[in-house]
């Protein structure tokens, strides 16, 4: 899995104007993109079968095959999130970053 790449990367969550920014290394951003690339073809794909009349279940399936991947892409994200930047914002006293987390995870959740 990728993250181990992420860990290792120690740059900021905020950039010098602090306009908060992502932290992820070139192997992270390149493995983000390729897993959304996927994705993108596999949209593209169900956009096929519904236009082809294919079997509703088979469509669900596939459906569910495209929540799976992007869900993957979550986990790749929120755990460079947790290592890096809310780490970073709790030992500087930034207590109000656990409250935006547990919305994250929430809005993850539904």
């Amino acid at each position: 899995m990728a993250t181990s790449e992420e860990s290792n990367n120690s740059e900021s969550c905020y950039s010098i104007n602090s306009e908060r920014k992502s932290h992820h290394s070139p192997e992270v951003k390149k493995n983000l993109a390729s897993r959304l690339n996927r994705v993108e073809g596999q949209i593209r794909g169900i956009k096929g079968l519904i236009e082809k009349d294919t079997y509703c279940d088979d469509v669900i399936t596939q459906i569910a095959a495209v929540q799976s991947a992007l869900n993957g892409v979550s986990k790749i994200l929120l755990e460079g999130h947790l290592k890096h930047c809310i780490v970073e914002r709790v030992q500087e006293g930034d207590k109000e970053v656990v409250d935006e987390l547990l919305t994250t995870i929430k809005r993850l959740m539904k």
